[in-house]
């Protein structure tokens, strides 16, 4: 929480922007790389970053780096120093909440969600349960800097909307930012939860693999690229929607988009579940059908493990053309472990040139139980603290030291 308007020089801190970038985005953890990064005198940096920490925006850390004399303290945003609001809206049921800049959960709450209730009312009960975890945060994290929504469904992300064919029937364009933005009034980003699942693994478990492809197989197939580091996204937001990407022949089953063929339709946990049910086995969703493959039944493990030779024929596609270095297999589905893996390393490795193989690892993702909600407030933290926004985060927090 930001400290007291006496103890920082405001006016230092008002150019200190570029300093609380460098921490925050780890360019720089010490003293002598903010030097090296910066190209600003040593005087003006112990000034700016005095300010910082004076203010309670950046702190020194228990952890040290040698330095060729004393050992130096690394430096990290300091994490109450602030916090997010994010949501991620499920089949029944939405998540949400209040986290530090870490990220790390300092609140959070469900509620119940149905797509009949329509954008305008649910968005309505969803700010109201934010704006109610933002009342209780701000006591011991101050200053709200966003509010992250992970949906369902394609999201055209430069204007935050809905566009169809969607999961979510009556979204489609409706301006899902100005509503939350109007009731919050902080910075709102709207992202498809694959991506943010993405975003999730890159930062957490594989931050040092900048070309990676993200799978998540559940009740539906999507899938997201980090392409140098950053979240490829395309014109429209579209990018990685390998689910609906068809593969014609005479029996195509029928997609839920109304198309026939499609991936999903194949190789979804809803797709599995239907052919369950036509074999007599009581299955609607991904999650029976992972039951049924724990219990060992197997009409359901050998259509997992075809459902993995689908999900493969496609990725071996999406590997020819991107080259990652690792892909991450996650969603519902996932917890089929090998089953499902097994096949799409089999197609992968039997389509592709050994030059896209030679060094690729395909893996399981860890079971994370929210994993889009962390998403959301990375898409936020990466960002406010960016060059190009950090200016107004600097003036924000000024704001509230003048308030004080």
């Amino acid at each position: 929480m930001l400290k007291d308007a006496t103890s920082p020089d405001l006016s230092a801190l008002a150019n200190a922007g570029e300093i609380l970038s460098l921490v925050a985005s780890r360019a720089a953890t010490s003293r002598s790389d903010l030097l090296a990064a910066s190209g600003l005198s040593r005087v003006t940096v112990t000034q700016r970053l005095g300010a910082l920490l004076a203010a309670g925006l950046v702190r020194e850390t228990s952890r040290t780096l040698p330095s060729g004399g004393r050992p130096t303290r690394v430096l990290a945003v300091n994490e109450t120093a602030a916090f997010l609001l994010v949501a991620n809206i499920g089949e029944t049921h939405i998540h949400l909440a209040a986290m530090d800049l870490a990220p790390a959960v300092i609140l959070q709450s469900t509620i119940p969600f149905s797509v009949a209730e329509g954008p305008a009312a649910t968005l309505g009960r969803m700010a109201a349960e934010l704006d109610r975890l933002a009342g209780e945060a701000k006591a011991s994290h101050g200053v709200l800097l966003g509010v992250g929504l992970s949906l369902p469904t394609p999201v055209d992300f430069k204007r935050g909307r809905v566009v169809g064919p969607s999961v979510l029937s009556g979204w489609d364009e409706y301006d899902i930012i100005a509503r939350l933005q109007g009731a919050l009034g902080v910075p709102v980003y709207v992202e498809n939860d694959v991506n943010l699942m993405t975003l999730y693994e890159y930062r957490h478990n594989f931050p040092g693999v900048d070309d990676m492809l993200f799978i998540k197989a559940g009740t539906g197939i999507g899938s997201g690229f980090i392409a140098s580091g950053r979240v490829f996204r395309g014109a429209q937001g579209a990018a990685g929607d390998i689910g609906h990407i068809q593969f014609l022949s005479d029996d195509a089953p029928l997609c839920r988009c109304g198309k026939f063929g499609c991936v999903e339709a194949r190789a979804a946990g809803w797709a599995i579940a239907r052919d369950l049910s036509r074999l007599g086995f009581p299955a609607d969703n991904a999650r029976d059908v992972i039951r049924l493959v724990e219990s060992q039944t197997p009409e359901a493990i050998m259509l997992l493990r075809k459902a993995g030779r689908t999900i493969g024929e496609v990725a071996s596609d999406v590997v020819s053309i991107i080259n990652p270095s690792l892909i991450v297999v996650g969603g519902t589905l996932a917890r089929g472990g090998e089953i499902l893996l097994s096949g799409i390393r089999e197609l992968i490795y039997q389509r592709c040139l050994p030059l896209a193989t030679r060094d690729l690892r395909i893996v399981l993702a860890e079971p994370e139980a929210d994993s889009a909600l962390f998403g959301a407030a990375h898409l936020i933290l990466d960002d406010v603290f960016s060059r190009a926004k950090i200016g107004e985060l600097i003036a924000r927090f000024r704001g509230a030291a003048l308030r004080a």
